[in-house]
């Protein structure tokens, strides 16, 4: 069976470490752009949401939005009805930010699939969707404190 998951890793650690380089210019480090997509695409999204679409555990979640909140990247603003529900929320400059990390991942996205047709990237997409939606739901039993048997 071909290694599917090491390519994909190697894609992944790639593409982390070409984005944390050309990223550093505009004051953000070790995978925050991440974070802050998420925030631009989901105005208000909340740090458990956030959480549960990166796959990381909530305290990883509270460290990464406070050192984009230092740098008023983002902020957070009250519920309307639950004051301890906090909308995450980007600023000016976490907008104008995005948009350099947005023309990146563009960038690199069209780096990936160069060579491939369009019902290839759709093929892809359907694939790497279905194997996500698989180890989303392994990665929910562990974080829950089970252990997988192999």
């Amino acid at each position: 069976m071909e290694d599917v998951l090491r390519t994909i890793g190697t894609i992944a650690r790639a593409l982390d470490s070409i984005a944390n380089i050309e990223f550093v210019d505009i004051d953000l480090t070790r995978g925050q752009y991440l974070y802050l997509a998420r925030i631009c695409e989901q105005p208000g999204i909340i740090q458990e949401q956030l959480a549960n679409q990166l796959n990381v555990d909530r305290a990883t979640v509270a460290r990464s939005v406070q050192k984009l909140e230092k740098k008023n990247i983002i902020t957070r603003q009250n519920d309307a009805k639950n004051l301890r529900i906090k909308h995450l929320l980007p600023t000016e400059k976490g907008r104008s930010v995005y948009k350099t990390v947005k023309r990146e991942n563009d960038y690199s996205t069209k780096i990936a699939v160069d060579g491939m047709t369009d019902s290839e990237i759709l093929e892809l997409s359907k694939l790497l969707n279905k194997m996500k939606k698989n180890i989303n739901h392994s990665w929910k039993y562990v974080k829950d404190g089970n252990k997988r048997e192999y």
